[in-house]
C-alpha cells in the first residue's frame, strides 16, 4: 500500500481518510504515493493559525521576524541535497530543480535583508508626518499593522518550493501566519521542505500549515482579515475571485495567472549583433526550463518582418541541441512535464494553436528521449509554430499551451510590435533584446501598461541578466489584465499587501509615542546625563539635551571660507549683498552643522562609536555673524543593524538637530511676524551606538579567583565529556598560545571563513557547547600534565599572568590563533572572556 502524503494542521501531521488519489512520478509513470484530503477541518485550520500563530507572529518585531526567515534559510540551505530527488520526479532536471528549490530558499534571504528597512518594532511607520495645523500642535501619520487573519496561499505545480516560499517569506515578515494548497501533482516535495521547516522549531507553531491537496471549501469560510492568493490558470483564477466569500468580507485577493508572455527582437539586432544571438538563446531557454511550464515562460516570439526566416533557423538549430530524458541524467537538458494530463492539454492548446499557426518545429507524436521511456513518462517535443498573420490569427493571443511551445510572429515597424505585444491583453513579463536604448524606451514606455516587467537585454546587460523569466524577490511579480491583477514579492511592497495601513491623528507628543519616531513640536524628554553616554537600548525616542550657546563671530566665517575653499560671495564679499537675500556676512550652512555638532558632541569614549552619515538638513534662514546659536539634540529614531565586521554588535540612532537662534526672544517684538521662528537650521544625524554586552562576565583575576574557588574535582559538566582537570590544563594552554610561548602550528580554520570567523570574535554570541578544540580528536581526551587539579589550577593562574605581562611589555604585537588566525592584544582578550566564560558556565561556575 502506497504512503499518503501528509498535511501539517494543528499542530500535527495527518493524513485525508480516503484511499486518495495516486501521484505518478512524471518521468517513470511509477505511481508512488497519493494525496487525499477527506475529514480535514478547514474552519478551525484557518482560526488555528489566525490565533496560535499570529499571536506570536504579529508580537515579534521586524528585526526578530527578519532574523528567523534568515535562521530558516540557512537550515533549509544545509538540507538541500535531499530535495533534489524528490524534485526529480516532478520531471525538473538539476537546473530546474535549482531555481525552484534554492530559488526559494533565496527567497527567504532576500526577505530577510527587508527587515533592515523597517523600524526594531512590531508595526511599520509609514512615510512623513503630515501638519494639520498651523501651530504643529495637531498632526498625522500613517502606520501599518499586521493582519489579524491568515494568508491562504494556492499554488501551482510548476514550483512546489518556490511557489511556496516566495508568498510565505512575505507574510511571515509581516507577522502573518499561512496555510499552503500545493497543486496535487508535485506536492510531495513541497510537504518535504514543509516537514523540514516543522521539524526545524524555527517558526512559531501555527506559523505554517500545508493542505497538500484540492480543498473546493478553502475560501468557504474565510474573514476579512485573512489574505487570499492564487496562482494557476486564469481561468480558474477568475472562478474563486468571485467567490460570494470573498466579496461578502472583503478579503483581499491576489492572482497571478499564466500569460502570453512576448519576447521582442530589436530592428537593429540583425544576425551577427550580440543582441540577436542573445535573444535566440533566451528563447530556447525560456522554451525548455521547466520544460516550459513557467507562468513567465515566452509564448510569442515578435520579430521584424524581414526576420522571421532568420529567427526560425536559429532556433531550430538551437533546440536541435536540446536533450530530452531522465532529468537525473547530466546530458539531459529538458525533463517531462508534471503529469500525463498536463501533456494532453499541451496537445490540445497546440491542435488549437495548429489551426491558426504552422507547426515548423517538433512533433506531437515523435519524441526521442534519453534514460527513459516516452511513453511511460509525461515527455513532449519543444514545438515551434510561426504566425504569418498575426493581425488576423488572434487565437496565438489567446490561448497558452504550458510547455515547451512558443509562436513566432512578425512586425513592420516598432509601433507594431508594441500592439501585438499588447494583444496578449495583460503580461506577467516581456522583453526586448535591442541595443538602441530609443528603441528601448519607446517599447517599454507605450508597453508598459500591458506588462508587469519589463526587461531590456543586450551585450552590456547580458552578462549579469536574471533573463527574461526569472522573477526576483525585490521586484513586483505579477501582471494587469489576463495576467491576474496582483503582485507579489516586490520588497517592501509585497510586505505591506499583509500590513492594515492606518491613518493616525493627535499631538505630536502622542504621535511620537505610539510611532516610537520622534514627531517635531513633541515635549522633549531631559536625558539624565548626556545621550551619548547611553548604550543603544537604553536611548528613546524624544530623549534630549540642550545645549551650551556659541556666537558666531566674522572670523570664524573667514576661517571656515578659507579651510573649506567655499568662497560664495556672500560669506566672503560682503560689497555685493545687494539685491540679494542676505544681510550681513553669513555664515556657511555647514559651519553652522559643523558648531553645532562641536555643542552636542561628547567627547569622551563610549558607546557612541561612529558618526554614521547625514540624512537631512535643511538651513531655514541665515545666521550672521555675532549671532549666538544654540542646539536640541534629539533621538528621533533607532534602527537595529546586522554587524559581520570587527566591531561590537551596535544599532543606528538618528538624532533630530535644532540649532536655534539664542537672541530671538530679544527681538524687539516690532521686528517679529507671524512666520518668525528661533529655529533656523534642523538636520537628521545618524550615529552607530554600541549594544550593551550583557551576555558574558568579565574575568577579572578577582572574578577568576572567585569561580575557581568552587570547583570541585568530581563536578560533572553540563555538556561534554571534560573533568575539571582537563578543563583547567586547556585553558593554561591556550594562554601559552596567547602569551606567544607556542607559535609553532598552522590556522586550523579554511582561508574562506577564516574572516568571518575572526569577526565572530567581536560579537555577544557564546561559543557553541560541545565545540572540537582543533589538536583534539572527537570524543577524546588529552593527557593530564599536572598531578591533580589544585596543581593545574595554580599552573594555569602562573600561565594567565605570563599572558598579561607579555601584552602589557608588547601592547602592539599581533599572535596566531588555532581557530581564528592572527590577534591583537584587544581581540586577545575578547577570546580570554569569551573562552573562559564558556568553560566556567561549563562547569556550572557562572
Amino acid at each position: 500500500m502506497m504512503n499518503k502524503i501528509q498535511h501539517y494542521v494543528q499542530g500535527n501531521w495527518t493524513t485525508g481518510k480516503e484511499e486518495g488519489t495516486p501521484i505518478l512520478d512524471a518521468v517513470t509513470g511509477e505511481a508512488f504515493t497519493s494525496v487525499a484530503i477527506e475529514g480535514l477541518d478547514v474552519p478551525e485550520i484557518l482560526n488555528y493559525g489566525r490565533t496560535k500563530g499570529g499571536e506570536v507572529l504579529r508580537k515579534m518585531t521586524f528585526q526578530e521576524r527578519g532574523n528567523m526567515l534568515k535562521k530558516l534559510a540557512l537550515y533549509l540551505t544545509k538540507r538541500k541535497d535531499a530535495f533534489y530527488d524528490l524534485s526529480y520526479r516532478t520531471g525538473a532536471t538539476k537546473v530546474d530543480s535549482w531555481i525552484d528549490i534554492e530559488g526559494g530558499f533565496g527567497n527567504l534571504f532576500a526577505n530577510a535583508s527587508l527587515r533592515k528597512l523597517f523600524p526594531n518594532q512590531p508595526y511599520h511607520v509609514e512615510g512623513d508626518a503630515i501638519d494639520l495645523s498651523r501651530g504643529g500642535r495637531f498632526m498625522a501619520h500613517h502606520i501599518m499593522v499586521p493582519k489579524k487573519g491568515v494568508a491562504v496561499h494556492i499554488n501551482a505545480f510548476n514550483f512546489p518550493v518556490w511557489g511556496m516560499l516566495e508568498k510565505c517569506a512575505v507574510n511571515w515578515m509581516a507577522g502573518v501566519p499561512a496555510v499552503v494548497l500545493p497543486a496535487p501533482s508535485s506536492s510531495y516535495l513541497a510537504e518535504a521542505v514543509a516537514r523540514t521547516i516543522i521539524d526545524s522549531g524555527i517558526l512559531p507553531e501555527g506559523a505554517l500549515q500545508i493542505i497538500n491537496g484540492t480543498v473546493k471549501t478553502i475560501l468557504d469560510t474565510v474573514e476579512s482579515q485573512d489574505v487570499v492568493t492564487f496562482t494557476g490558470s486564469a481561468q480558474t483564477g477568475r472562478l474563486l475571485k468571485a467567490h460570494p466569500r470573498l466579496i461578502q468580507e472583503s478579503v483581499p485577493f491576489t492572482m497571478e495567472a499564466d500569460s502570453l508572455n512576448a519576447s521582442i527582437l530589436g530592428e537593429d539586432a540583425v544576425p551577427g549583433t550580440s543582441e540577436f544571438d542573445l535573444f535566440i538563446k533566451e528563447v530556447r531557454k525560456e522554451m525548455t526550463v521547466k520544460a516550459g511550464q513557467k507562468c513567465t515562460a515566452i509564448r510569442r516570439i515578435i520579430v521584424p518582418e524581414k526576420l522571421v526566416d532568420d529567427v526560425q533557423t536559429a532556433l531550430a538549430k538551437q533546440l536541435d541541441k536540446v536533450t530530452i530524458g531522465d532529468p537525473r541524467l547530466k546530458e539531459v537538458r529538458m525533463g517531462s512535464l508534471v503529469s500525463h494530463q498536463q501533456v494532453q492539454a499541451v496537445r490540445d492548446s497546440v491542435n488549437d494553436l495548429s489551426k491558426e499557426a504552422q507547426i515548423v518545429y517538433g512533433n506531437l507524436n515523435e519524441i526521442n528521449t534519453i534514460g527513459a521511456d516516452a511513453k511511460k513518462g509525461a515527455f513532449i517535443s519543444p514545438i515551434l509554430l510561426r504566425a504569418d498573420n498575426p493581425f488576423q490569427n488572434t487565437v496565438i493571443h489567446e490561448r497558452e499551451a504550458f510547455g515547451p511551445v512558443s509562436t513566432i510572429m512578425p512586425y513592420k515597424n516598432l509601433e507594431e510590435a508594441i500592439t501585438l505585444a499588447q494583444m496578449g491583453k495583460g503580461s506577467l513579463v516581456s522583453s526586448i533584446a535591442t541595443n538602441d536604448d530609443t528603441i528601448a524606451k519607446e517599447y517599454v514606455i507605450n508597453a508598459a501598461s500591458h506588462h508587469g516587467r519589463i526587461l531590456v537585454l543586450n551585450r552590456e546587460s547580458a552578462k549579469q541578466s536574471t533573463g527574461h523569466g526569472s522573477p526576483l524577490p525585490y521586484l513586483v511579480h505579477g501582471g494587469p489584465g489576463r495576467a491576474g491583477g496582483g503582485e507579489e514579492m516586490g520588497g517592501m511592497r509585497g510586505i505591506k499587501h499583509y500590513l492594515q495601513r492606518t491613518a493616525i491623528q493627535g499631538a505630536p507628543t502622542t504621535i511620537t509615542e505610539i510611532t516610537g519616531i520622534y514627531q517635531q513640536n513633541a515635549k522633549y524628554k531631559e536625558a539624565e546625563q548626556h545621550p551619548f553616554q547611553y548604550h543603544w537600548e537604553d536611548i528613546q525616542p524624544g530623549m534630549s539635551l540642550k545645549t551650551h550657546k556659541r556666537t558666531l563671530t566674522d572670523n570664524d566665517i573667514q576661517n571656515f571660507a578659507n579651510l573649506t575653499w567655499d568662497h560664495f560671495y556672500a560669506h566672503t564679499d560682503i560689497t555685493s549683498l545687494d539685491g540679494s537675500i542676505f544681510e550681513k556676512r553669513t555664515a556657511h550652512g555647514y559651519f553652522i552643522i559643523s558648531a553645532a555638532a562641536g555643542l552636542f558632541v561628547y567627547p569622551n569614549k563610549g558607546p557612541v562609536a561612529a558618526n554614521y552619515g547625514l540624512d537631512s538638513i535643511r538651513f531655514l534662514r541665515p545666521l550672521y555673524h555675532n549671532d549666538t546659536i544654540y542646539v536640541r539634540l534629539t533621538c528621533k529614531e533607532k534602527v537595529d543593524r546586522d554587524v559581520a565586521s570587527a566591531e561590537h554588535p551596535s544599532g543606528i540612532v538618528k538624532w533630530h538637530v535644532e540649532v536655534f537662534d539664542a537672541n530671538f526672544e530679544n527681538r524687539p517684538e516690532s521686528q517679529k511676524t507671524e512666520k518668525d521662528s528661533p529655529l533656523v537650521a534642523v538636520a537628521t544625524i545618524l550615529t552607530m551606538v554600541e549594544k550593551k554586552q550583557e551576555t558574558f562576565v568579565e574575568m577579572t583575576s578577582e572574578k577568576i579567583d572567585e569561580c575557581l574557588s568552587n570547583l570541585k574535582a568530581d563536578a560533572k559538566p553540563k555538556w561534554g565529556i571534560m573533568t575539571p582537570q582537563h578543563m583547567i590544563e586547556h585553558l593554561e594552554y591556550t594562554y601559552k598560545i596567547a602569551s606567544g610561548e607556542i607559535q609553532d602550528f598552522d590556522v586550523n580554520t579554511p582561508e574562506k571563513i577564516l574572516e568571518k570567523v575572526h569577526h565572530s570574535l567581536y560579537n555577544y554570541d557564546k561559543f557553541p557547547k560541545n565545540s572540537q578544540f582543533p589538536q583534539l580528536e572527537k570524543d577524546t581526551l588529552d593527557n593530564l600534565k599536572h598531578a591533580d587539579l589544585e596543581t593545574a589550577i595554580e599552573k594555569f593562574k602562573e600561565q594567565r599572568e605570563k599572558y598579561l605581562e607579555f601584552y602589557k611589555e608588547n601592547p602592539d604585537v599581533k599572535l596566531k590563533n588555532l581557530v581564528f588566525g592572527e590577534l591583537n592584544k584587544y581581540e586577545s582578550y575578547l577570546l580570554e572572556r569569551k573562552h573562559l566564560n564558556h568553560h566556567f558556565e561549563q562547569f556550572g561556575l557562572i
